[in-house]
């Protein structure tokens, strides 16, 4: 179990990785000898998985077309949903893979260059594998928040 301390300390990581072990003894009152040891154990427990930043592409010329997509499965015995989600996160264009409760069982977040990008993907890749009943794409058009960014 965490800590409060901890879980302060997390949340701020998550919401500016860039700050280093002093800024955040600031804002925590914990000391950086500290910070530095729990971020070091939370990268080898894989508690923090990875630093990244979030680029607004639409600022940069370099556009990107966002899909969801609703994927129905029949899942194989023995293995439930695992073994077609093992071989879907392979994909360099899946961004996101969720298994979900309700109407359908994955959700996938795509990125292409084009829509048309996208289409190929879902209908050339992905309806065409095994145990795939049916896919639904759904285009982002507008990005409002995400990753609690406005």
């Amino acid at each position: 179990m965490l800590s409060e301390e901890d879980r302060r300390l997390l949340k701020l990581i998550s919401e500016d990785c860039r700050l280093g072990p002093e800024e955040l003894s600031v804002q925590t009152g914990l000391s950086p000898e500290y910070i530095t040891k729990r971020i070091r154990e939370w990268e080898q427990e894989k508690v923090i998985v990875g630093y990244q930043p979030m680029i607004n592409w639409d600022r940069t010329g370099d556009q990107k077309v966002s899909a969801l997509i609703e994927v129905k499965v029949l899942p194989q015995r023995g293995y439930g949903f695992d073994k077609i989600a093992k071989r879907l996160q392979k994909y360099p264009e899946i961004k996101a893979l969720f298994l979900m409760s309700g109407g359908y069982d994955l959700s996938v977040l795509i990125e292409g260059k084009t829509m048309q990008d996208v289409a190929l993907f879902v209908a050339e890749k992905l309806a065409s594998l095994e145990h795939v009943q049916s896919t639904a794409t759904h285009f982002v058009l507008r990005r409002y928040k995400q990753d609690g960014i406005e």
